[in-house]
């Protein structure tokens, strides 16, 4: 027996076949038809099989020949991904400019954005100029004054694609955002078919993006958030895709039988990442955008050394932490924060390229930098900074440096009230949304025959019961993650937590509930997951898969309907008044 308990564990160690001897719970299940499924090797492990499209049966039921039906079901892969995106694009984009008003932070963005395509840097508006803007575009009273603005350019950039395109009008400041947004519904729909295998619970991850109120409303409003959550989601896809290239060039390095091998795991290099380098320019272009994509920087980083460090054990690494730390951690560090760095600076060029740039000189006749204190959070405290020579750090760079404290000063003093400020604890219950735009009148006023009088609201309000079911499939994510091991549910909740947790830090700061836009496309990827767990796994019976069809179908089919009935106040369509107290489900929405 010690021979043969020798011999297991040495196959156990080089990852061949072997076949357990059974624990008593399981000897007790196998009496009810249980048996455990084959543990695949470490090549099967490090680059699981992409599943064909299941889309090949439903043709065939149509009567297709085999090989017409497999054809049509290979190009569900793509197509499937883009008919939801297809959909998505039509509800962005129908009546796009409508309401024709300046509604809410547009009134800086909008003309933030075409002081930027105009001059290079952030103008001055006189205040009346938003009706100004809105009856004749061309008469845009931009003053070549420097403006004081608190957040970098890019997203204003963006904005500024479509002023470019589309003139100063609401359809024009709109347009770029509407774009980003549809495209995003397409990139979770590939990022949940690369995450769970399956074309099925991709599509129905970008489904369930494309009818969330919150980010429709975000699609159609020139706000940076929504630009925001665009680059932190491409950075995870790059992050997600470069993940199973580097596991492929593991496995292609493993034995010919497929066992692990230490001198792999330990000591292989994994080449150039080109998907790393993109994710680093998505993430730098992300904190270009708001700063907030900083926390999201940090996050991503600690991810992917993480799963190169699951990788390497994988292969067969013996210190797969110092193995991932010596191979991995530097270059994960070059191509995320230099990288992100880089892009940052870049997004200012339109700042750098000229000199009537807010603070664009302010160092010209300094010698030092700016602060000569820092305020530390979360107290009242103030440190000291020494001041130096610096004149050989370039004069732009020092502006530029007094310009971003001065920001930081700013946002970490924004304590005053506002009536749709919320705490981040009450945003995956949607207990605070922010009313963008709001009119009404009486029967007979503008065309109103209501007898109970009329109203037009676009409210930044997820769709409730998408949101409520997340908040249960965050629970089953973080026991897949803690019990299970799940990579996938790790991934999704680091997501979630670099978009959310950070606000917490921040609870005396005016914030608002729209800024979870940024983590509602891993809100979408957890629910898909939860819903594939409700499908059962393969090989389940068919009592079992007829169960989880029917409770799946269920939730989605209320979801859409949910996403229905809220859809006049997403998109400011006039409804009674009446219609609209119905729609106000919580006295907090009000």
């Amino acid at each position: 027996m010690a021979r043969v308990t020798s011999d297991t564990a040495t196959q156990a160690r080089h990852g061949e076949s072997v076949e357990e001897r059974p624990t008593a719970w399981r000897a007790r299940l196998r009496r009810y038809g249980y048996a455990a499924p084959p543990r695949p090797g470490a090549r099967e492990r490090l680059v699981p099989p992409q599943p064909e499209p299941g889309g090949g049966r439903v043709w065939g039921a149509f009567g297709l020949a085999a090989e017409d039906a497999r054809r049509l079901g290979r190009l569900t892969g793509w197509g499937g991904p883009l008919l939801v995106t297809l959909f998505a694009g039509i509800l962005r984009f129908w009546n796009l400019g409508s309401p024709h008003a300046v509604i809410f932070d547009e009134t800086y963005y909008a003309k933030d954005a075409w002081s930027l395509y105009r001059l290079g840097y952030e103008g001055s508006w006189p205040e009346k100029a938003n009706e100004t803007i809105l009856e004749n575009p061309a008469a845009a009273p931009l003053s070549e004054a420097a403006s004081y603005v608190v957040h970098p350019p890019v997203g204003k950039w963006v904005i500024a694609l479509g002023e470019a395109m589309f003139g100063l009008t609401p359809f024009g400041w709109r347009f770029m955002v509407a774009v980003l947004g549809t495209l995003s519904v397409l990139m979770v729909c590939r990022i949940g078919r690369r995450l769970f295998r399956s074309t099925a619970l991709g599509c129905l991850a970008g489904l369930l993006l494309a009818v969330d109120g919150l980010h429709l409303v975000m699609s159609r409003t020139a706000l940076l958030d929504l630009v925001l959550m665009f680059f932190v989601l491409a950075a995870f896809g790059c992050l997600l895709v470069d993940r199973d290239r580097a596991r492929a060039r593991l496995a292609a390095a493993l034995p010919p039988d497929g066992r692990p091998d230490a001198e792999v795991g330990d000591r292989l290099g994994l080449g150039a990442r080109p998907w790393r380098l993109a994710a680093g320019v998505c993430l730098g272009l992300a904190c270009a955008t708001k700063w907030s994509g900083l926390y999201v920087l940090a996050a991503f980083g600690v991810l992917t050394v993480l799963w190169d460090v699951a990788s390497r054990r994988t292969a067969g690494a013996r210190r797969p932490y110092r193995s991932a730390l010596r191979r991995d951690a530097g270059p994960a560090f070059l191509s995320s924060v230099p990288v992100a760095a880089v892009t940052y600076l870049a997004g200012w060029a339109g700042w750098f390229a000229g000199r009537d740039g807010y603070f664009r000189t302010w160092a010209d006749d300094r010698r030092g930098l700016s602060p000569d204190s820092l305020a530390l959070p979360f107290t009242d405290l103030k440190l000291p900074l020494p001041q130096f020579d610096m004149t050989w750090v370039p004069a732009s760079l020092r502006s530029l440096w007094h310009y971003e404290a001065e920001v930081y000063r700013f946002h970490v003093g924004l304590t005053s009230e506002h009536t749709y400020q919320s705490h981040p604890w009450s945003w995956p219950v949607t207990a605070r949304p922010v009313s963008y735009f709001y009119e009404s009148s009486e029967r007979g006023e503008n065309g109103c025959t209501a007898d109970s009088g009329c109203a037009r609201e676009v409210l930044a309000l997820g769709t409730p019961l998408l949101w409520w079911a997340a908040c249960f499939a965050l629970l089953y994510c973080l026991y897949r993650w803690g019990l299970r091991r799940d990579w996938r549910a790790g991934a999704i909740l680091c997501g979630v937590a670099a978009g959310w947790l950070p606000w917490f830090l921040y609870q005396e700061r005016t914030i608002f509930y729209f800024y979870a836009v940024v983590f509602v496309p891993f809100l979408c990827l957890a629910l898909a997951m939860a819903v594939g767990a409700l499908l059962g796994p393969p090989g389940s019976t068919e009592r079992r898969r007829t169960a989880g069809v029917v409770g799946a179908g269920v939730l989605v089919v209320l979801i859409v309907w949910n996403f229905v009935y809220f859809y006049p106040i997403y998109t400011g369509l006039e409804i009674s008044k009446d219609a609209w107290q119905n729609r106000m489900w919580l006295d907090t929405w009000i």
